[in-house]
C-alpha cells in the first residue's frame, strides 16, 4: 500500500468535509492543495492537519528564520532520543516475549509495560521529528501528544494521545452521529461506534477492533462512574492512584494492539495472570545476565521520558523548558542527548510502528 495511506487520506477528507460544510473556502491552486495533502514531514504518520491551520501557511514564501530552525532542531533531537534511545532499545525485549510465550509471567508483565512505552516513544518521537522538521521551514504543525501517561482518567488519556486523530474522529464521526445530544444510551452508542471505527482504522484485524472496543466500553463505564460520583458529592481518588490505574488499563489494552491474533492476546493475558515462575525470569528474554546492562538502559530510557513528560507538563514541552535555561544548561542537554544517541542508541532498521497504518 502507498506510504502513509491512512494519514494523507484523512487529511484530504478533512479538507473535503470542511469545504463541503462551507467552513473553509475551496483552494484554487492545485499546487498548494497538493502540498497540503502531501506535506512531507507529516505525510507518513501525521499529525493529521486541518485546512484552516495548515493551508494558509502554504500560500506564501518565507525567509529562513534562525529562531524557528533552533526550535525545530530541539524538537527533532528530543524526538530522536525517544525513538532511538528508548523505543528501539525496548523493541528486542518486547518482540522476544510476544513471539515466544514461554517466558515467565514477570517477563510478560515487563514486556507489556515496555510496549506501552515503546509505542508511545516511537509515535510521539516521530511526531516531534515531523513537527520539528516543519518548524525549521517555518511551518507550525499541531501538537500530537501531551504527556498521555500522566492522565488520571481514560477520558483524559484520549485528550492527550494522538490528538490529531482523536479530534478528527470527534469532529467528523462522533459529533455528526449526535455526540452527547439525545439520550444517554444514544451517546454511549456513538462513543462505542467511534472507538470501533478507530480500531478498524488501524487495520483489518479483530485485535484492533477489540482494542477499540475495550476503550469504548471502559470510557462508557468511566463516564457513568464519574457522573454517579458527582451526584453523590464524593471526592475522586488521589492523583497517583488515578494515574497508575489509567496506565494499567491502557497497558493491558495495548496487548490486543500488539498481538498477532485474539488467541495470541488471550494467551498472553493468561500467561500474565497465571503467575508462572513469578517473580523470576526477568532477564531471560535478553539471554540472562549478559543482558543486564541493556535491561538497565531500558529502564533509564523510560525514566528519562517520564521525567521529560513531567517537565513538559509545566513548560509545554521539553524543548520549551530547555530554551528557558542558561546557555551552559542548554548545551549540556544537547551534548548529553547526542552522546546518548551515539553511544547507547539502538541504531538499526526498525521502522516507526505507525508506518504500517
Amino acid at each position: 500500500l502507498p506510504v502513509g495511506l491512512s494519514f494523507h487520506t484523512f487529511q484530504a477528507m478533512s479538507y473535503t468535509i470542511e469545504v463541503y460544510k462551507r467552513r473553509y473556502p475551496p483552494e484554487r491552486s492545485i499546487v498548494t492543495y497538493a502540498l497540503y495533502v502531501m506535506f512531507f514531514p507529516q505525510l507518513v504518520a501525521g499529525p493529521i492537519e486541518r485546512p484552516q491551520h495548515l493551508l494558509p501557511q502554504l500560500k506564501f514564501f518565507r525567509d529562513f528564520d534562525a529562531g524557528d530552525a533552533v526550535i525545530g532542531l530541539r524538537l527533532m533531537l528530543w524526538g530522536f532520543v525517544k525513538k532511538v534511545f528508548v523505543a528501539d532499545r525496548l523493541a528486542p525485549y518486547v518482540n522476544e516475549v510476544f513471539s515466544q510465550q514461554l517466558h515467565s509471567s514477570t517477563a510478560h508483565i515487563i514486556a507489556a509495560i515496555f510496549f506501552a512505552f515503546q509505542i508511545y516513544c516511537d509515535f510521539s518521537g516521530y511526531s516531534d521529528i515531523a513537527i520539528g522538521a516543519a518548524r525549521v521551514m517555518g511551518v507550525n504543525l499541531m501538537k500530537n501528544f501531551r504527556e498521555p501517561y500522566l492522565a488520571a482518567t481514560l477520558g483524559d488519556f484520549w485528550h492527550r494521545w494522538h490528538i490529531s486523530l482523536s479530534t478528527w474522529f470527534r469532529d467528523y464521526v462522533y459529533i455528526p452521529l449526535g455526540g452527547n445530544r439525545g439520550t444517554a444510551w444514544r451517546s454511549m452508542i456513538n462513543l462505542l461506534a467511534v472507538f470501533l471505527i478507530s480500531g478498524l482504522w488501524h487495520g483489518a484485524n479483530w485485535t484492533f477492533v477489540v482494542w477499540g472496543g475495550i476503550h469504548g466500553v471502559l470510557l462508557i463505564v468511566e463516564r457513568g462512574l464519574l457522573s454517579l460520583r458527582t451526584r453523590m458529592g464524593l471526592n475522586g481518588p488521589p492523583l497517583i492512584i488515578g494515574r497508575v490505574a489509567t496506565f494499567s488499563v491502557v497497558t493491558l489494552a495495548w496487548i490486543f494492539f500488539r498481538a498477532d491474533s485474539l488467541d495470541h492476546a488471550v494467551n498472553y493475558l493468561g500467561r500474565i495472570f497465571s503467575l508462572a515462575n513469578f517473580p523470576r525470569g526477568i532477564l531471560a528474554p535478553l539471554g540472562g545476565m549478559a543482558g543486564l546492562s541493556d535491561f538497565a538502559l531500558m529502564w533509564i530510557g523510560i525514566g528519562v521520558v517520564l521525567a521529560g513528560d513531567m517537565v513538559a507538563a509545566k513548560w509545554d514541552s521539553v524543548p520549551s523548558a530547555i530554551a528557558m535555561r542558561p546557555r551552559w544548561q542548554r548545551w549540556t542537554f544537547y551534548y548529553a542527548a547526542t552522546a546518548a544517541l551515539l553511544l547507547f542508541g539502538a541504531w538499526g532498521k526498525r521502522e516507526f510502528i505507525y508506518f504500517q497504518f
